[in-house]
């Protein structure tokens, strides 16, 4: 649906009165799951674009909070929730403003630096009591679910894209990450640690956005961006902090490989940009599998 300044000067004169006489503006770079516009210096209203992201509202607005104690880094603080009405179907959020580039605006950061900041949060992310804590599931994508889910969509990418690939190697990598599913407790997954999603400020990391997949499972797919953002030495760095068991890492490799592939497929569909990026993470793919 169109999300406009206009809804949004409704939204909160009618539900946020107190807040009625601030400057709204779209922020510079908004996300696909919702639309993001700066409300004043200090806040920002977040509103989903579509059904399949309105259930992440409540789910934010319950477990931040009690996950923001336990991190090294800031994440989103909930100012208040909007709730729908004539003009707009679900219910949205006011949040607190955080300073800070995304990583993807910022070609100059340290990667090794970077790298380790997030290592970091990850292990204290992984590290807060799951208990009660939202599953992964289709509501989620399955983030923090099995990547075995994706089997036949990745499958049908390989046998379609064999004159491009090597086939053999690329469905060994996929069967890697295929073999043993996560076995311990449940842990915390952010679901979309992405170079858009994480703000760095004087190079270090200074917050982790967009808990919109939140849910307690399998770490494995949090850890995508070590062939989807980081080079050989700054995978080594992220590798070594975290220290992941050796299945677990073959288990993200094969998430960050599934996507690849479907960009790659889809690639008349995609933007130059978007699969750019697919084909230098399957060629990270290949050449750390190499070294692995």
């Amino acid at each position: 649906m169109e999300i406009n300044l206009k809804l949004v000067y409704q939204l909160i004169s009618a539900q946020f009165p107190q807040w009625s006489n601030l400057i709204i503006r779209p922020v510079e770079m908004s996300g696909w799951d919702n639309r993001t516009f700066h409300l004043g210096d200090d806040m920002l209203v977040r509103l989903p674009s579509a059904s399949n992201y309105a259930d992440q509202v409540e789910k934010e607005q319950e477990w931040l909070p009690k996950l923001a104690p336990f991190l090294p880094n800031k994440i989103p603080v909930p100012l208040g929730m909007g709730t729908p009405d004539e003009n707009y179907p679900w219910k949205w959020s006011v949040y607190r403003w955080i300073e800070g580039e995304t990583v993807a605006s910022s070609p100059e950061v340290d990667l090794c630096i970077l790298a380790k900041d997030l290592a970091n949060f990850l292990v204290a992310l992984q590290s807060v009591d799951p208990k009660g804590g939202p599953i992964a599931g289709p509501q989620n994508f399955y983030r923090g679910g099995s990547v075995t889910v994706y089997d036949s969509e990745t499958r049908h990418a390989i046998r379609v894209l064999n004159d491009k690939i090597n086939s053999s190697l690329v469905t060994e990598i996929w069967e890697a990450g295929c073999v043993k599913t996560w076995s311990e407790e449940p842990v915390w997954v952010h679901g979309d640690i992405s170079a858009g999603n994480l703000l760095i400020n004087n190079n270090r990391l200074n917050a982790v956005i967009d808990f919109g997949q939140l849910c307690i499972g399998d770490p494995a797919c949090d850890l995508v961006i070590a062939w989807t953002l980081f080079d050989a030495e700054s995978r080594r760095e992220f590798h070594d902090t975290l220290q992941p068991d050796p299945y677990t890492w073959a288990r993200a490799r094969s998430w960050a490989l599934w996507k690849a592939l479907i960009v790659m497929l889809n690639s008349a569909q995609t933007n130059v940009v978007e699969a750019k990026r697919a084909h230098k993470t399957f060629e990270n793919i290949l050449s750390e599998y190499g070294l692995a």
